[in-house]
C-alpha cells in the first residue's frame, strides 16, 4: 500500500494542475471564525472540514464553557475519544475508536507540537498527574492514524496541547477556585511585550486529597481468600490526592521563538493500588522539564517556507513506600507490606527540519527531516523481596536498594532518524488530494515506513467529503524491551512496532451558518500487538470499525447545542471474541445558554455504554452510566472580574471504569461523585 501512495506522490509532480482561488479559504474563514482551523493535520492552517484527516478542536472557550479543570475533562467531549482511568495511580487512559490499553500507548500526546511521551512505558508517565488548563489556548485532536507526519505512537490518535501566546493573554490575570475533595488551585497569566519581545507567561498551582470513592475488594482480598488471611484494606477508598505546579514560558521576536516549561507532580495518590491492592502509604512524583528554540521564517525565498526546531525534554519519576501488597501479606511473610519503589529518568534530545515549497503550480510539498536520541540514563529501585517463578511466592528480604541484574529495569537509549515528504495538490476546481510518505529509522529495530492518502472534494462551501488512508506504528517501550525480575511481564529486546491501517470516509455538511453536522465511517486492521504472556511479544491482532456523528446547532442567538455519538465495534483476532473494557457506544451532549447579558449556563451530558469483559473474566458487563455536568458563568460582574461555578456529577451517578482481568478488583473503578468547584479571576 505504501508503494501506492509513493507512486502517487510522484505522479503529482508531473501532471499537469489547475488553480483554484485562494479567496475561498478567507471567505470560509469569515463563515467559520478562526476557531474551527487546524494545523495538526499536515502543518499547515486548514479548515476542519477540509483538514486531511478525521480532527477535533477545543478552545479556551470551550474548556470555560465546560468547566474543566484538567485535559481529561476536555477531552470527553471529542467523538470516539472516551477518558478511563487505570489502577494505578488512577492514571488517564485515553482509548480511541476502540483502541486502548492500561499503558496508554496508542495515543500521542505533543505539547506545542513536541512529544512528551516517556520511553520507559510509552506513554506519558507512571506518575502523569494530569495537566491543568488556564493556559491552554486550543487542543487539537486526530482521530486515526498520524505516523505519515509525526512517527511513533500517532497510532490511534494525536493530541496537541496548544498553550497561550502574549497576544491571547494580552496583560495580567489572576485566579484562584475552590471546591470538593478539598480541592485548591491558583493561578498567574502575563502577556504583553518587555523590551522588543512577545512574552507569555504562566504559573499554576493545585492541592487536591482527591476522591476517595470505596473499592470494595482487590487483589489481596484474591489472596486472602485463598490462604485464609484478612490483610486486605478492602473495602477501603481510593488515593487520588496530588500536588501541582505548572510553569510555562513563551519568548518570541521576529522569527524565533523561545518556549520553556516545568510540570512538578507531587504527592500523587497510588489510585486503587500499583498491585491492583490498595495501599495507603505509597506515593509518586514526576518532574517533566521541556525547551525548544523554533526559527520560522515563511518567506525564506521564493517558494520556500522554512523551520527548524531544537529541543529537549527531560523527564523522570519516583515512586516512594510503594505497598505492593499490604502488611501481613502471604501469611504474614510480609509484617510491613510487599513494597516496591522504583524510578526511572530520561532526556529526549530533538532536531527537526521541515520545509514548504510552493513552486509547483497548484501543489503545496513538504519536505522534511530530524535526529531524535532518547537517554533512559538511570534506573533505581527500593524493596523488600525477590520475585519468584509463579506460583511460588516472593521471598521476603530486608528492605534495601538494589541495583545491576536485580534491577526492574536497565540504563539504555535509542537513536531516531526519519525524513518525510507531503504534497497537497488542488488538481481540479474543489477536488484536492494529500498524500505523504514518512520513513523513521530505530537504532533498536530498524525501519519503518508509512504513507498517507487524503482525497477531499469540496462542493461549493457546503458539504466536504473525504476519503481517507493511513498507516501508523507504536515503538516498542523499554518496560516492554528491557523488564525483568517481574512476573507480570518480561522484555524481550527482538519486539518489533506495532502496525495499523486505517481507512476512513468522511462528510462535513454546513446546511447553514448555525449548523453543522459530521459523518464519519472508519475501518482498521492492527497487527503486530505486543502481548505480555508473560514475555512480550508480537502475537495479538484486532480489528475494528465503526461511526461517528457530530453536530453544532446556533439555535438562537442565546442557545447553542453541540454533540456528538460514537458506535464502534472492535475485535481480538486472536480470540474472536469483542475487545474487552473499551466502550462500544458514547454520546455526548452540551447545551450552552445565555441567560443574562453577563451570565451564561452550559449543561453537558455524558453516556457511555457497552463495555465487554476479557475471555474468561466471569464478571457481569462493566455497568453503562451517563453524568451531568453544570456550569454558571459570568464574565465582567465587575470590572475585570469573572466567576464560574460548576457541578460535576450533578446526580451522583455510580460511574464505574472497568479493573482490568481476571477481576481482581472484582467491583471495577469507581469515579468521583458530586462534586462542586467555584471559581473568581482577575484581569487587567
Amino acid at each position: 500500500m505504501y508503494l501506492t501512495a509513493f507512486s502517487l506522490i510522484a505522479l503529482t509532480l508531473l501532471v499537469p494542475s489547475l488553480s483554484m482561488a485562494s479567496s475561498e479559504d478567507e471567505s470560509l474563514e469569515l463563515l467559520y471564525g478562526d476557531d474551527s482551523f487546524i494545523s495538526i493535520a499536515t502543518g499547515r492552517k486548514q479548515l476542519l472540514s477540509k483538514a486531511a484527516a478525521v480532527a477535533s478542536v477545543i478552545t479556551a472557550e470551550d474548556i470555560k464553557k465546560m468547566g474543566a479543570k484538567d485535559i481529561e475533562q476536555a477531552l470527553e467531549s471529542v467523538a470516539g475519544l472516551h477518558v478511563s482511568r487505570g489502577a494505578v495511580n488512577y492514571n488517564s487512559v485515553f482509548t480511541i475508536r476502540g483502541i486502548g490499553s492500561g499503558a496508554n500507548t496508542q495515543v500521542l500526546m505533543l505539547i506545542n507540537g513536541i512529544p512528551i511521551t516517556n520511553v520507559f512505558t510509552g506513554d506519558r508517565s507512571i506518575v502523569w498527574g494530569g495537566m491543568p488548563v488556564q493556559n491552554i489556548s486550543r487542543i487539537e485532536v486526530i482521530r486515526g492514524p498520524g505516523s505519515a507526519v509525526y512517527g511513533a505512537d500517532a497510532f490511534s490518535g494525536t493530541i496537541n496541547i496548544i498553550t497561550k501566546t502574549a497576544d491571547e493573554i494580552d496583560g495580567f490575570e489572576t485566579g484562584f477556585s475552590t471546591g470538593s475533595f478539598d480541592t485548591r488551585h491558583a493561578w498567574a497569566l502575563f502577556g504583553g511585550e518587555v523590551k522588543g519581545w512577545d512574552v507569555a507567561f504562566s504559573m499554576e498551582l493545585s492541592d487536591s486529597k482527591g476522591h476517595d470513592e470505596t473499592v470494595q475488594s482487590d487483589f489481596q482480598s484474591v489472596l486472602d481468600g485463598l490462604l485464609t488471611t484478612n490483610a486486605s484494606l478492602a473495602p477501603g477508598g481510593v488515593n487520588t490526592g496530588k500536588k501541582s505546579l505548572e510553569t510555562r514560558i513563551d519568548l518570541a521576536k521576529d522569527l524565533w521563538r523561545l518556549r520553556m516549561g516545568f510540570q512538578g507532580r507531587y504527592d500523587v495518590g497510588t489510585g486503587a493500588g500499583v498491585n491492583q491492592s490498595l495501599d495507603l502509604f505509597g506515593s509518586g512524583e514526576s518532574e517533566r522539564l521541556n525547551l525548544d528554540l523554533t526559527y520560522h521564517d515563511a518567506n525564506f525565498s521564493e517558494n520556500w517556507d522554512l523551520q527548524g526546531t531544537l529541543s529537549f525534554f527531560q523527564t523522570g519519576f519516583k515512586t516512594s513506600n510503594i505497598h505492593l501488597l499490604p502488611a501481613g501479606a502471604f501469611g504474614g511473610a510480609f509484617p510491613n507490606g510487599m513494597i516496591g519503589s522504583p524510578a526511572v529518568y530520561e532526556r529526549h534530545y530533538r532536531s527537526d527540519m521541515s520545509a514548504f515549497f510552493t513552486g509547483f503550480n497548484a501543489h503545496d510539498i513538504r519536505v522534511g527531516a530530524g535526529v531524535y536520541y532518547i537517554d533512559q540514563y538511570r534506573v533505581e529501585e527500593t524493596k523488600n523481596f525477590i520475585f519468584n517463578t509463579l506460583p511460588t511466592p516472593p521471598t521476603p528480604m530486608p528492605l534495601q536498594r538494589v541495583s545491576g541484574a536485580d534491577l526492574f529495569n536497565r540504563e539504555a537509549g535509542r537513536t531516531i532518524n526519519y525524513v518525510l515528504v507531503q504534497d497537497e495538490w488542488l488538481f481540479a476546481t474543489d477536488w484536492a488530494l494529500t498524500t505523504g510518505l514518512r520513513y523513521d529509522h530505530y537504532s533498536d529495530f530498524g525501519g519503518t515506513v508509512n504513507p498517507r492518502m487524503a482525497l477531499i472534494y469540496n462542493s461549493p462551501y457546503n458539504v466536504t467529503t473525504k476519503f481517507l488512508y493511513g498507516r501508523a506504528f507504536r515503538a516498542p517501550a523499554f518496560a516492554e524491551q528491557f523488564n525483568a525480575n517481574n512476573p507480570v511481564l518480561i522484555g524481550n529486546e527482538d519486539l518489533d512496532p506495532e502496525v495499523i491501517d486505517s481507512y476512513e470516509i468522511v462528510v462535513n455538511y454546513a446546511a447553514s451558518p448555525d449548523l453543522r453536522m459530521d459523518l464519519n465511517l472508519f475501518y482498521y486492521e492492527m497487527q503486530g500487538i505486543i502481548i505480555s504472556a508473560p514475555v512480550a511479544q508480537n502475537t495479538g491482532n484486532q480489528t475494528g470499525y465503526g461511526a461517528e456523528w457530530e453536530f453544532e446547532w446556533g439555535v438562537s442567538d442565546k442557545l447553542t447545542l453541540l454533540g456528538n455519538y460514537a458506535y464502534q465495534h472492535s475485535e481480538d483476532e486472536n480470540n474472536h471474541c469483542d475487545v474487552a473494557d473499551v466502550p462500544q457506544q458514547q454520546a455526548y451532549l452540551r447545551a450552552d445558554y445565555q441567560v443574562a447579558p453577563q451570565w451564561s449556563l452550559f449543561t453537558q451530558v455524558n453516556r457511555v455504554m457497552d463495555r465487554k469483559r476479557a475471555p474468561g473474566d466471569t464478571r457481569p458487563e462493566v455497568e453503562d452510566y451517563t453524568t451531568v455536568d453544570v456550569s454558571l458563568r459570568a464574565e465582567n460582574i465587575f470590572p475585570n472580574v469573572s466567576v464560574g461555578f460548576s457541578v460535576n456529577n450533578l446526580t451522583d451517578e455510580n460511574a464505574l471504569e472497568p479493573s482490568v482481568a481476571p477481576g481482581n478488583i472484582a467491583n471495577d473503578l469507581p469515579l468521583a461523585g458530586l462534586s462542586l468547584t467555584a471559581e473568581i479571576s482577575v484581569s487587567w
